[in-house]
């Protein structure tokens, strides 16, 4: 299992948010081009939406998922820290997504304003219990009452890592990204046991409608909290 870079005993990041940032400025670029296609998780969540008003995709990249959300929603907003991503989504979505330079624990939508949310491959990038649950509170903010949105994180049963999948808690890595050139540039991951993944949706205002482990990943269906029967 990798050393963390965290102590169990503080949430005091050994990555500050903004390096985090940094990472994707120095890397978006070349890290847009290797994600061209939607997974195909997120492909099934979003066709048996249906149609909706409004659907917002948090770390939004380069648009592929915001694309996605495009066929079904009347008005999309992809949220992204990254500027350089935002300019590789520009490129791919042109005006039919609102792209939005922005940070998942504080999202700039009206409470109850979203019908439909994926926030994929993001919520690990936050390097401290506190900013995840944080966005996980933001995210069931800005949904309408019988809204769903689909979460995921990178997981211990990934099979990247020497990590028992049954754990109690994860833990911090960095994996390194390599450009062209060959300089490898790191990047924070918290990398979530399966429980650890349950027990922060519920302490939030969310509620874990599903979960599944696929690809190394967790992908909960999440719903605010108490809105359904």
């Amino acid at each position: 299992m990798p050393s963390p870079d965290q102590s169990p005993d503080s949430d005091e990041p050994a990555h500050s948010r903004a390096a985090v940032r940094r990472t994707y400025e120095d890397i978006g670029d070349h890290f847009s081009k290797t994600r061209e296609y939607a997974w195909p998780e997120v492909e099934s969540f979003v066709d048996e939406s249906g149609s909706v008003g409004t659907a917002l995709d948090v770390g939004c990249g380069n648009g592929r998922h915001a694309e996605l959300l495009a066929g079904v929603a009347d008005r999309v907003v992809g949220l992204d820290a990254s500027r350089a991503l935002l300019r590789a989504a520009t490129d791919r979505v042109g005006n039919s997504v609102a792209l939005l330079q922005g940070d998942a624990t504080r999202l700039p939508l009206a409470a109850g304003s979203v019908d439909l949310a994926v926030y994929v491959a993001t919520l690990h990038h936050l390097p401290s219990q506190t900013a995840r649950r944080a966005s996980l509170n933001e995210l069931a903010r800005v949904l309408a009452p019988d809204a769903r949105a689909l979460v995921s994180a990178w997981s211990t049963a990934h099979d990247r890592f020497d990590a028992d999948p049954d754990a109690d808690a994860g833990f911090d890595t960095t994996v390194d990204w390599t450009l062209p050139g060959g300089e490898t540039v790191p990047r924070f991951y918290h990398i979530y046991a399966p429980a650890e993944f349950e027990r922060d949706v519920a302490d939030s205002d969310l509620r874990l409608v599903s979960l599944e482990l696929s690809s190394g990943n967790c992908y909960g269906v999440v719903e605010p909290e108490g809105k359904r029967t």
